[in-house]
């Protein structure tokens, strides 16, 4: 397809994608095909195969073949390296083909899906030079007849589940981090977003990756992400997702073999703001930060908690924001809200909504579908009049809903902030910068952002506190959870005879 004269066209047909093992495309063959509709658009735009266990089988036996002849962990950090490197050439090449997809399958507006493959990239460089400068430690204290060494090894075959709302760029958080210390891998998108996962294997085969390194599978979480969780030679998985689900991850994983874990769970993330803040900047910040992906963002700052002084211009200033936020067709270049990815989803969000005024919350704007002859739409919607315990303040809705809390003192402010099961992420606006850090030591988040929400980059940690999962992926930390460490003694010299 030229790409650049259809970009902004919906495919003739869909396209057909098998699914990825061992270096090359598994053609459907007779297994189920599933067709995916853009949400935006109500058009058949890919097929992805319903893969069986047997075929979860085959590529997780092709990540352990690879992985035990060490045709990758067996290369240096430098030979990595250069694989990632090229990676991240070739997706700035494909950054158009890779963003389009990930449109059509998802409903995200084309500019924002550039600007997350093009934050791909840069997760794929910096991970280039972890592969080179990982290392572990050595103790020179053990006195003259010994010398020790603790080493960082690849955890082995790694199995990552990524969901549906940002396939691509939650797959770039962990993909290079996970090869870079020399693991192999199988990763399992949701079953409505396939494409860009597959596209990657795709890339990283044309970059050099060895064949079997990197493996896709598709089909449903509830067979396929089952029979990942449960796979006795997986040794660790990665799962994004509802904490509902990565509580029963943990559960399979006790009863398989007790793989290595890594969740990023669920958030009901509080955006604080202080009567002494830039009004003007936070009321920004807090509309980008509910609207973002249309909501459907695990870090999204859903529960804005307010100074009670400035409570209410505030929520008409975010309102009026939201009210003038574009929402269209994912493919229109000026779009910044698109399209809600799945139907389950936009049923659920609308049930909130409607609970949200049964429970006497004030509907300040929004709160209906949106009708554009095709596809499906929700306005960007705010409640005020919201007590802590309704249910619009403590469930994550997943959709752009935001809701207003009054607070009178800096206690309180904390206080209500960290009254979640949730500690995912978190943002303050305040000039004051002592309240700033103070805030940002006590409110309980793996993610805190200051006059800002939704920022950073590839150097920076990701992962929640709480019910919001554990393990961090991204950054040194997100290379380091994916080894283990192990301790070498070494005795130099004539052994003092335990048997004289």
């Amino acid at each position: 397809m030229d790409m650049a004269s259809s970009l902004l066209a919906l495919p003739e047909t869909p396209r057909q994608f098998g699914h990825y093992v061992d270096g090359a495309y598994v053609p459907s063959g007779d297994r189920d095909v599933f067709t995916r509709n853009s949400p935006g658009h109500d058009t058949a735009v890919t097929r992805i195969s319903k893969c069986t266990k047997d075929d979860l089988n085959g590529a997780v036996a092709s990540a352990r073949a690879a992985f035990e002849d060490r045709r990758w962990a067996g290369l240096s950090g430098a030979d990595r390296a250069a694989v990632l490197l090229k990676t991240a050439e070739i997706l700035r090449e494909r950054t158009e083909e890779i963003a389009y997809w990930e449109t059509l399958e998802n409903g995200k507006p084309i500019a924002q899906a550039r600007a997350e493959v093009q934050g791909c990239v840069g997760m794929f460089e910096y991970a280039s030079g972890l592969a080179r400068s990982l290392h572990g430690d050595s103790f020179n204290n053990m006195g003259d007849g010994a010398f020790a060494v603790a080493t960082r090894e690849p955890v082995g075959v790694v199995g990552v589940i990524t969901p549906w709302n940002f396939p691509f760029l939650i797959l770039c958080e962990r993909v290079p981090y996970i090869l870079a210390s020399g693991n192999t891998m199988v990763a399992k998108p949701s079953e409505v977003t396939s494409a860009t996962t597959l596209l990657l294997a795709e890339i990283m085969t044309q970059a050099g990756l060895p064949d079997g390194v990197f493996n896709v599978v598709t089909g449903a979480g509830s067979t396929l992400g089952q029979a990942m969780i449960e796979h006795m030679d997986i040794d660790m998985l990665s799962f994004t997702g509802s904490t509902g689900v990565g509580r029963a991850v943990v559960e399979a994983a006790g009863k398989s073999n007790f793989k290595k874990l890594g969740l990023e769970l669920g958030g009901k993330n509080p955006q604080v703001v202080f009567a002494d803040a830039d009004l003007e900047d936070a009321a920004d910040g807090v509309a980008f930060g509910i609207a973002f992906n249309t909501g459907q963002c695990c870090v999204s700052g859903s529960r804005l908690i307010v100074e009670r002084s400035v409570a209410d211009k505030f929520a008409q200033m975010v309102s009026d924001k939201l009210q003038k936020a574009v929402v269209g067709d994912p493919l229109d270049e000026n779009t910044q809200l698109g399209a809600i990815t799945t139907d389950a989803q936009n049923r659920t969000i609308m049930g909130y909504i409607n609970k949200g005024k049964e429970e006497g919350a004030t509907l300040v704007s929004g709160g209906e579908q949106l009708d554009f002859g095709h596809g499906q739409y929700i306005a960007p919607t705010v409640f005020s009049n919201v007590t802590p315990d309704m249910a619009i303040a403590r469930e994550e809705i997943f959709g752009p809903v935001l809701t207003v809390l009054p607070f009178d003192t800096v206690e309180e402010a904390i206080t209500m902030a960290n009254d979640t099961e949730y500690g995912l992420a978190a943002s303050v606006w305040t000039k004051n910068i002592d309240k700033a850090l103070m805030i940002s030591r006590r409110v309980q988040a793996g993610r805190f952002w200051v006059n800002t929400t939704l920022a950073g980059g590839p150097e920076l940690p990701i992962g929640g506190m709480k019910q919001s999962g554990w393990g961090r992926e991204a950054g040194v930390y997100g290379v380091e959870e994916y080894t283990q460490v192990k301790s070498v003694f070494i005795e130099m010299g004539k052994r003092d005879h335990w048997i004289k």
